[in-house]
This record gives structure tokens, sequence and C-alpha cells, in this order.
């Protein structure tokens, strides 16, 4: 398994391939969205639903073996492919890794140029969220 650092070692390659043409960037992070596994409907409640996102993005998470498992949605792609870059770096991850993981493939793939504002503003609620369900999970 990789480690979180690893994993966004990866992203920023990845997207190194496209050198700044946004609208390939942009295809590439929707296509990143498909691969998020699907999402039980059942789940897709107000309480698993993260505010201060303009699209609808619901997480999950349940925590097995230490380790937090997350389910993911949201009803539009882009915001589907930022979802798949959190959940590759912390699906099956323990809640202190997840505490300590210092993101900082955000500012080396030029996310903020990619995504705007306000996405960038949902896509910070993202982060906050399940870093709240790791704190929690982090303190039982």
């Amino acid at each position: 398994m990789l480690t979180p650092t690893e994993i966004q070692e990866e992203i920023i390659e990845n997207f190194s391939l496209f050198e700044g043409d946004m609208e390939q960037t942009l295809m590439y992070l929707m296509d990143l969205g498909k691969k998020l596994p699907p999402m039980q409907e059942a789940l897709k409640t107000d309480e698993f639903l993260v505010k201060g996102c303009q699209s609808k993005v619901w997480v999950f998470p349940t925590l097995k073996e230490g380790r937090i498992h997350f389910e993911a949605d949201s009803n539009t792609a882009i915001t589907k492919g930022l979802l798949w870059l959190l959940y590759s770096i912390w699906n099956n991850q323990t809640p202190e890794t997840i505490l300590q993981t210092e993101l900082f493939f955000i500012d080396k793939i030029g996310m903020n140029r990619m995504i705007g504002s306000q996405r960038s503003n949902g896509f910070n609620s993202m982060i906050q969220k399940m870093r709240l369900f790791a704190l929690g999970y982090k303190n039982n």
C-alpha cells in the first residue's frame, strides 16, 4: 500500500503530463471521478452532505481494523474528480495519518487556477469534513 506522500507524488506526476492545458486537465479530472466506487443511495443524507460545496457532495466513513474507509459521491463530474483525489490519498488510512497528512499536491498541480474560488472553497470543505471524521475516530 502506498503512503499518502507517494500517492500525492503520483498525482503530481500524472497532472504534469498536461503541461498546463486546462481543458485536458479538467477532462482528466472528470475521468478520475469515474473511478470513485459507487456510494450507497441510502447514505446520501443531510448528515453526510458536505456543507460549503456548490455541488451536492456526500462523504461517509466507516472504521475497520483501525483504518477509515470512505464512501463518497457528488452530482457533478469535476467535483467527483476532486473527491477521487482525496479518496485515493486517504481511503484505508488511519485517523492519525489523515490528520497528519499535508496535502502538498494542491499547489503543485495548480488546482486553484484549475477550479476557481467557489469550487476551491468546496474542496476545502471536503478536506475539513474528512479530517473531522478522522478526528472523531481518533478520539474514540
